[in-house]
């Protein structure tokens, strides 16, 4: 990888051309200003039967800008990076400025809050990862998918294979001082086979692994095993009668119902109302069982970083402890409408917007295994899969259509499909009496294997 495609050897001149927008933003009269500015590269291969698919290369470079004056903000971007495209650039914004609506509670945040100096951790970023060639990706979506169709001679189809990479850098100067940036690998793999199932129908299943760092990823070859074993066991799939039922999530439908929890926290629903949380701080809001975390300082995590997208530096943030709401995570747009202050909660996007957002948002693993959360289930439902999105952040309602396995004796018993879970999220956290130990961090939102006591499900 040559230094102009490195992200790291990116970083000087990314920070570079921030400091020099922010200072032409405030040359020409702007209170405030605030730039980001971005480049990386994105890589993404396909295979289906051992034939590419799908080769997609692309690189990016841009930079967003916030300017605030006189309470008004402006948002512009441009991947334009010559003087005349950075002088037209600026001058759009603070047209724009003009021409907004005041807002008492926009402005930087608090200059006490923001970090002075930030150490970008190093195992954020893989050098191998952006090294990665077509090739490369290829060879391991190829070697996914033959593992998965070798498995078993009843699996003769696929989907797919799909190797994936990103690479990339940002930088962010803010004119109140701050100057800092970092950059980010990601890579991942997933193959999808098919098996023709009774009455000629298809049953699809899957299996993935991604990290940022590429030693890291699982092998190819143990990735389509996996895949294909998940897909055998949809095989001859059965309704089952409505009732009320013990659910048992696995990591990846945990993790949707996690991602629910995130959004009701965020500090935006709940000065808007949207969020059934709204009010609720210093309350049970889930089972003692559970405590979430929102943690930037995981090692080699997705969601980790060394600061906000407002120049706070990172911190941990207990959202709920021991099932008390423990507190809301909230920029510092959100904090000044709630009263309160920053949670160093703060996302910006590549057109210089702040809003508020998780990084590692993790529900605390336990000490089970889910063989043994199983084992003490004497009927119910695990649940593998949720299609739909069914779910009211105002009122908690939710509901889904799923698939998994009927559970029977403390043993998996077989297939089911076309089946809805019902129950208000509220309750639904409170009724978990079983947490895994089976924490994967291949996303920034993750769960261990939950259980919840009991829910409606809508069956035959």
């Amino acid at each position: 990888m040559s230094d102009r495609t490195d992200p790291s050897r990116q970083l000087g001149a990314l920070e570079e051309l921030a400091l020099r927008v922010v200072e032409r933003a405030m040359s020409k009269g702007a209170d405030v200003a605030e730039a980001i500015a971005r480049a990386g590269s994105e890589l993404s291969t396909k295979v289906r039967l051992g034939e590419p698919e799908l080769v997609e290369e692309a690189s990016h470079r841009g930079i967003g800008l916030r300017v605030i004056r006189g309470g008004r903000v402006a948002l512009t971007s441009t991947s334009d990076l010559s003087e005349r495209g950075l002088e037209r650039f600026v001058e759009d914004a603070l047209e724009l400025v003009e021409v907004s609506q005041e807002d008492p509670f926009a402005g930087p945040a608090d200059p006490d809050l923001v970090a002075k100096s930030v150490a970008a951790p190093s195992e954020l970023y893989d050098p191998a990862v952006g090294e990665i060639s077509a090739a490369t990706a290829l060879e391991w979506a190829k070697k996914a998918e033959r593992a998965a169709l070798d498995a078993d001679p009843r699996i003769t189809n696929s989907d797919g294979a799909t190797f994936t990479r990103a690479a990339g850098s940002f930088a962010l100067a803010l004119s109140g001082g701050f100057r800092g940036g970092y950059a980010t690998s990601y890579a991942s793999l997933v193959v999808v086979p098919v098996v023709e199932d009774e009455g000629h129908k298809k049953r699809r299943g899957h299996h993935w692994t991604a990290r940022r760092h590429f030693a890291d990823l699982d092998a190819a070859e143990a990735v389509g095993l996996e895949a294909a074993r998940r897909t055998l066991r949809k095989l001859g799939p059965r309704k089952v009668p409505s009732c009320e039922a013990p659910v048992i999530f696995d990591p990846d439908a945990a993790r949707s119902i996690l991602g629910m929890m995130a959004g009701t926290v965020m500090g935006g629903s709940i000065w808007r109302k949207q969020s059934y949380l709204a009010g609720r701080l210093g309350t049970a809001v889930a089972s003692p069982l559970c405590t979430i975390i929102d943690d930037p300082f995981l090692p080699k995590a997705p969601g980790s970083r060394p600061f906000d997208g407002e120049g706070l530096a990172s911190r941990r943030n207990v959202v709920v402890s021991e099932g008390m709401l423990e507190t809301y995570l909230c920029d510092s747009y959100s904090a000044r409408k709630l009263g309160t202050t920053s949670t160093a909660s703060a996302s910006r996007g590549s057109s210089g917007e702040v809003g508020a957002s998780t990084t590692n948002f993790v529900l605390q693993p336990g000490t089970e295994s889910p063989d043994a959360i199983v084992k003490r289930t004497k009927r119910g439902l695990y649940v593998t899969e949720m299609m739909g999105f069914g779910f009211n952040a105002l009122t908690g309602d939710f509901s889904r259509g799923a698939s998994g396995f009927w559970i029977e004796d403390g043993s998996i018993a077989f297939p089911v499909s076309e089946i809805t879970i019902s129950l208000n999220a509220d309750e639904l956290w409170k009724r978990i009496d079983a947490v895994g130990d089976d924490l994967d961090l291949r996303t920034s939102t993750a769960s261990p294997t939950i259980r919840v006591s009991s829910m409606t499900i809508a069956g035959s």
